[in-house]
Order: C-alpha cells, then sequence, then structure tokens
C-alpha cells in the first residue's frame, strides 16, 4: 500500500474509533469513553501536524484542536475523580461527578464535536484531489523534516537547565505523539522512544500534582489533600529530573 493510502487509512480508522468513543459517552457505558475520544482526535492532530500548514488540512487540524480544547477540562475532571477516590474522599468525589455529567453533556452537544465529524466526513476527498494533482510528491520528505525539526527543538531544551518545565511537558508529549504517528519515518531509536514516554508520564504526575495544589487553593474540601499533593509533585518532578539526563544520552546529534 502507497504511503498515501496507508496515511487516508490511518485518517479513516481513528474516525471509526472517535464514533465508537461517542457513543459510548453518549449511553455512559464505562468511565474511559472520553478518554479514548481524547486519543483518537489527539493522534488524528499528530498525523496532521506535518502538513498543517495546508489549506486542504487546515480545516480538519483546527476542528479536532477545538475539540481537544473543549474537552479537556472534563478529562481533568475525571482524572481528579480518580485520585479522590483512590485516597477515600467519598464526599469530594460525590461532587465532582456531578460537575462531570454537566460536563459530558455539553460536549455531546457541542457544535467543535459535530464540526469535527463533518470535517473527517468531507476530508479524504479533498485531500485525494491534491494527490492527484501532483501536490503529495514530497510529503514524506516533508514529515522527516518535520520530525527532526521537532526532536531538535527538545534536544535544545534537555540541554537547558532553566528551561521551564510546564514547557518541557508539552515539548515532550508532542515529540513523543508525533514520533508514534510515523514511527518507520522517526530518526529515535526504541530505546529513545521508550525514554521519552517515561518521561512524559514523570513529567504528567508532576502536573497533575502541580494543577491539584493550585485547586486547593480555592477549592477548601481539597486542603487536606495539599501536603500529600505537594510531597507528590515534587518526587515526580526529582524523578522526571533523573530521566531528562539518560534521555539526552539517547536523543540523536
Amino acid at each position: 500500500m502507497a504511503f498515501v493510502d496507508k496515511f487516508v487509512a490511518e485518517i479513516l480508522a481513528l474516525q471509526v474509533a472517535l464514533y465508537h468513543a461517542h457513543a459510548r459517552l453518549e449511553a455512559r457505558t464505562d468511565s474511559e469513553a472520553l478518554h479514548d475520544l481524547r486519543i483518537a482526535v489527539r493522534r488524528i492532530r499528530s498525523l496532521l501536524r506535518p502538513m498543517r500548514s495546508m489549506s486542504q488540512v487546515a480545516a480538519l487540524n483546527i476542528a479536532a484542536a477545538e475539540v481537544g480544547r473543549i474537552t479537556t477540562p472534563a478529562r481533568d475532571l475525571e482524572v481528579m475523580i480518580q485520585e479522590l477516590e483512590g485516597r477515600g474522599f467519598p464526599v469530594q468525589v460525590r461532587l465532582r461527578k456531578a460537575r462531570l455529567a454537566s460536563h459530558y453533556s455539553k460536549i455531546l452537544k457541542s457544535s467543535h464535536l459535530n464540526n469535527l465529524f463533518i470535517q473527517l466526513d468531507e476530508w479524504p476527498s479533498i485531500f485525494r484531489s491534491v494527490e492527484v494533482n501532483g501536490g503529495l510528491k514530497h510529503i514524506q520528505p516533508q514529515i522527516e523534516k518535520a520530525l527532526k525539526k521537532q526532536i531538535d527543538r527538545l534536544h535544545a531544551a534537555v540541554d537547558d537547565a532553566e528551561f521551564d518545565r510546564h514547557e518541557l511537558r508539552i515539548l515532550v508529549k508532542r515529540t513523543r505523539y508525533l514520533t508514534e504517528a510515523f514511527p518507520k519515518l522517526s530518526p529515535l531509536s526504541r530505546k529513545a522512544a521508550s525514554a521519552l514516554k517515561a518521561l512524559q508520564s514523570a513529567l504528567g504526575s508532576w502536573h497533575d500534582h502541580y494543577q491539584w495544589c493550585q485547586k486547593a487553593l480555592n477549592e477548601s474540601d481539597l486542603r487536606p489533600l495539599e501536603k500529600i499533593w505537594q510531597s507528590c509533585a515534587a518526587t515526580a518532578l526529582e524523578k522526571a529530573e533523573t530521566q531528562l539526563v539518560g534521555l539526552a544520552k539517547l536523543l540523536p546529534k
């Protein structure tokens, strides 16, 4: 199968996954529906990222970005609920589950989500027209260039001890998702990709606990957990700093 055919097939498979997750969220069948919906959206965005400046890709990319944006608060709330359940705070859980149900309803009624489905339906024929007109002849070198540029950015950040850790978390996340979208074109070794995933996990844990500490300043029922979260955040960041040293040795020069 030609590269463009595989690319289109991947987007179509993610569209199916998106419909499936949407149906599960609508029926409230399980607690992972929104998470899976966001994963599908994220993978679509990662596949489109190297060519997002193309006018034929821009509309779908923007639509996916908007769905990612509007679903973030609900996903953050899901993660906090899991944390509160694990630590045995049922009163706080009940309060936030009520908020979560409201978030779900807004997402399902959102014009942004509906627009994403519309763009996904229209995109294949638009993209194929670009191919017919010779606009995708250099698509693989374009993707390889985007991968190298992203990894170079990461390399510079990893080598900079003063680089903001919040920005680093986003950079690590984008680099990982882009390399996972195009594993055969990525210059990262398997060991480096594994180290990148572990670093993202540590930085993600640090960020979650940091954000929860910020929420505890305004939500009084979370204050009993503030010191625990501060300690967890410090531990996660320390782990991330250690992993950074290892990753720096594995990144291509």
